[in-house]
């Protein structure tokens, strides 16, 4: 648990000190894939920089959609010189496996396919697009279908969505189809500006975000930024987004409890942390 300061009385605002652990779950760190990092260099100052901001773990989440189909071999090989790129830097950092499959694409991949994407290297663990306009009408279907095969979806920053910004809790019939939900970290601080971040923030007042993580491109594009996050939030609640959940997700385990963030000026919220399925 880091440590907390309070930087003016009576403010609520809190600073993070050095020490942070942190779990990121979605980056763009491997080269030549996708828009994410440009070649090896590039990739190592990525993790050199995320390292730097606390982070023990790092998934490598190539885009897998029709403008950049990603193979699951491409994907193993690109991780494959990174890791030892890494390693050879003294970076201490583990880069796993993954991929960001877009939903048109879902359709299109078998269960073994899906499974060498599996997000950190779990096959039981899956990184989804969702769309940036419009609304992912297939989502909470695509969601049950994964579920029922054992599958846990994980539906990277529906936040950035405009149509999902004017009204967050739409989303909560994924949520209930056994969807979890992650931000990115410059919405949660407010770096992706004002409109997303109350897109953000509303989600989880909602209780309908679980995991924050940055979706780093470039070492100047989200490369770093879990810290940054995490301080804008509740400790306990900045904990749960960007360690704990990930971290049991990781080894295919129940999720921990949700901390409970007291909230002001919010109504009731439509649904509960107990209409997520089970994760086993």
């Amino acid at each position: 648990m880091p440590t907390v300061r309070r930087t003016s009385a009576g403010t609520g605002r809190r600073e993070h000190q050095s020490g942070n652990t942190l779990i990121d779950l979605h980056s763009h760190i491997l080269p030549g894939l996708d828009d994410g990092a440009h070649d090896v260099a590039q990739a190592v100052e990525m993790a050199r920089s995320m390292a730097a901001d606390g982070v023990r773990l790092v998934a490598a989440t190539p885009h897998v959609r029709v403008d950049y189909p990603t193979t699951p071999d491409a994907m193993a090989a690109a991780l494959a010189l990174v890791r030892d790129a890494v390693k050879e830097a003294a970076i201490p950092i583990d880069v796993r496996g993954g991929g960001e499959i877009g939903l048109e694409q879902l359709e299109r991949l078998d269960l073994d396919t899906i499974a060498r994407f599996g997000l950190g290297g779990n096959p039981r663990l899956v990184l989804l697009e969702y769309p940036y306009y419009g609304h992912a009408v297939s989502l909470a279907g695509a969601c049950r279908r994964l579920r029922a095969e054992s599958i846990v979806p994980i539906v990277a920053h529906p936040e950035r969505n405009r149509t999902l910004q004017a009204r967050p809790e739409d989303i909560g019939d994924v949520v209930a189809s056994g969807g979890l939900i992650q931000l990115t970290a410059a919405a949660v601080d407010g770096g992706l500006g004002a409109r997303i971040a109350r897109c953000a923030r509303r989600l989880l007042e909602l209780e309908l975000a679980h995991l924050i993580a940055t979706d780093a491109h470039a070492p100047n594009v989200r490369g770093a930024g879990l810290t940054a996050a995490r301080a804008t939030l509740d400790p306990e609640l900045g904990e749960w987004l960007t360690l704990k959940v990930p971290e049991a997700l990781l080894a295919g385990k129940e999720l921990p409890p949700r901390p409970h963030v007291p909230r002001r000026g919010v109504g009731r919220r439509r649904w509960r942390w107990s209409s997520i399925p089970p994760l086993v």
